[in-house]
């Protein structure tokens, strides 16, 4: 096959998966629930969370990141030998957003999907330094266990990753440090009705208890 059939095919075959919707899916098979019908509307891990308890949302979490990084993996099937490790790099990501672009924007359910960030976790481990991960992932946990605020730990774990990846870890590759940049600005926009929420107070805490009925 052509080589930039093969690209074009690998770039399908990354929005396809992550197209795979796991909070709707999950949710329609085992508990005959549409989870974008209730809660926030959201087919992401906190809303699964939110309507169809902990066992659902932390399957969710998981497939969601590992259809990113296996998308981001899979680069190498569709990408020609010979090319250069940053030509590689770059298909990596461009495969790696086209995959989170699915989760967001999924063929499959309406193109109605979740946030992303899941997802970008996913991206983020594939392609950069372990430590970037664990801190942001100890920054959320701390946020979320401060505030409750699923959103708040979002927004700012995204925003520390990008300043964890450029200035801290001083990463050196162009593409990776403009991939951080946008990852910084994408999540909060993803989450634009929840900063509004948060400004006026009106913003949903993390509930412990039930789940929604």
């Amino acid at each position: 096959m052509n080589n930039y059939l093969m690209l074009i095919a690998g770039g399908i075959v990354a929005y396809l998966m992550g197209s795979f919707s796991s909070a709707v899916w999950i949710g329609k098979w085992f508990y005959n629930t549409d989870v974008r019908t209730q809660g926030s509307g959201n087919a992401g891990a906190t809303n699964t969370f939110r309507v169809l308890g902990t066992k659902a949302a932390i399957i969710v979490m998981v497939l969601d990141i590992v259809k990113a990084w296996g998308a981001v993996m899979l680069a190498h099937l569709f990408f020609k030998e010979g090319q250069t490790t940053i030509q590689l790099l770059n298909y990596q990501i461009i495969v790696g957003a086209l995959a989170v672009l699915g989760h967001v924007f999924p063929v499959f359910t309406g193109f109605k999907g979740g946030k992303g960030v899941a997802s970008l976790v996913g991206v983020i481990i594939a392609l950069y330094s372990p430590w970037i991960f664990i801190i942001v992932l100890l920054w959320f946990a701390m946020i979320l266990a401060l505030t409750r605020f699923v959103s708040l730990a979002s927004i700012t774990g995204s925003i520390l990753f990008a300043i964890l990846a450029i200035f801290v870890f001083h990463e050196q590759n162009m593409f990776l440090i403009t991939l951080a940049a946008a990852i910084a600005v994408f999540i909060p926009l993803t989450h634009h009705k929840n900063i509004s929420r948060l400004i006026r107070g009106e913003e949903n805490k993390l509930s412990f208890g039930k789940k929604i009925k």
